[in-house]
């Protein structure tokens, strides 16, 4: 009989591509979708779908079949601009409280929640699963609802639910349909000449889903993994970018007190136009760090590799040039 999996998010980049891995290994998949969602890359690999919200309880109970081996909750809100931080907090926070509770109340066996690097907050240094988060300090709300979000799922250990989550990086490659794919269009066009000062962990988002699935069976239960490992910096990244799209890239970057004045002048703009800026303040929050963070407990335990940022961007860009994206 085939292993049974309900996946929220389903829709979205890692979602998607984490179905499409289940479905090639033989789960049985149920996706929970909005009646607003679209579904033209979902639909490619026919799992079961049923509608509902994160956010709404009652259809999570509906949706969710009974019994179901693993529910991976891959739903998020990555919003990065204060005036969304209440719906994000509800996405975020409360979904997820609605998630384990019906995860509970169905008897699913193990919960995987996709959490983020984010939720450890503006740590420096070298970084572990062992570094102490600063989330709860945090004046980015989203560090401070991952981090929230991962600890409600984390406290559910003590009612029977088996959780492990997990912390991905920047994850890149296929499927990409909004988040780090939009840095191709901005270096085509011109828009990324002055690249700010950030350090990333980077990580392939098949990398990414196959330690997810591998977290099903062997993932450490009240455990988290890091999942990135690639560290390197948005300039490495436009780099990247600009050398597949034959065009020219900045060479260096731009001062971080020059980035947070130009946010900062944008957010204060935001009060007139209603209009999220471009770069907001939160966005710049983290600018100008130092940190470097260690997939070694997820490559040692689930088999998680690091991917060179170079493959990923090309993996990210074959997908963009197959579908028409760019």
């Amino acid at each position: 009989m085939a292993r049974s999996a309900f996946v929220t998010g389903g829709t979205g980049f890692v979602g998607l591509n984490l179905i499409e891995r289940l479905k090639a290994e033989g789960w049985d998949v149920t996706a929970l979708v909005r009646p607003t969602s679209d579904l033209q890359f979902i639909n490619r690999f026919q799992p079961k779908l049923v509608t509902g919200a994160i956010t709404d309880r009652a259809s999570l109970d509906a949706a969710i079949p009974k019994g179901v081996d693993t529910l991976f909750h891959v739903a998020g809100n990555t919003n990065m601009w204060r005036k969304r931080n209440a719906e994000q907090t509800r996405d975020n926070v409360e979904g997820t409280r609605n998630v384990v509770d019906a995860a509970i109340a169905k008897g699913v066996r193990r919960l995987i929640v996709t959490s983020s690097i984010s939720a450890y907050g503006p740590v420096t240094g070298a970084v572990t699963e062992e570094t102490p988060s600063k989330a709860a300090q945090s004046r980015v709300n989203y560090e401070l609802t991952k981090w929230q979000a991962q600890e409600i799922a984390r406290a559910a250990v003590g009612q029977g639910l088996e959780v492990v989550i997990m912390q991905p990086g920047a994850i890149m490659g296929p499927y990409d349909i909004g988040t780090w794919s939009r840095m191709f269009h901005m270096v085509r066009d011109g828009k990324m000449n002055a690249v700010p000062p950030a350090g990333l962990t980077f990580a392939h988002v098949h990398e990414v889903v196959g330690a997810h699935i591998a977290a099903a069976d062997k993932g450490e239960n009240g455990g988290q993994y890091l999942l990135g490992g690639e560290n390197r910096t948005m300039l490495d990244l436009v780099q990247a970018i600009a050398a597949l799209l034959g065009t020219k890239a900045p060479s260096s970057t731009v001062p971080v007190a020059l980035v947070k004045l130009v946010a900062q002048f944008g957010d204060f703009a935001s009060n007139f136009t209603g209009k999220e800026p471009p770069f907001t303040p939160e966005m710049a929050e983290g600018l100008g760090g130092n940190s470097t963070v260690s997939a070694a407990k997820a490559q040692r335990e689930l088999g998680f590799k690091v991917v060179p940022l170079e493959v990923m961007v090309k993996d990210c860009y074959d997908w963009m040039r197959a579908e028409g994206r760019i």
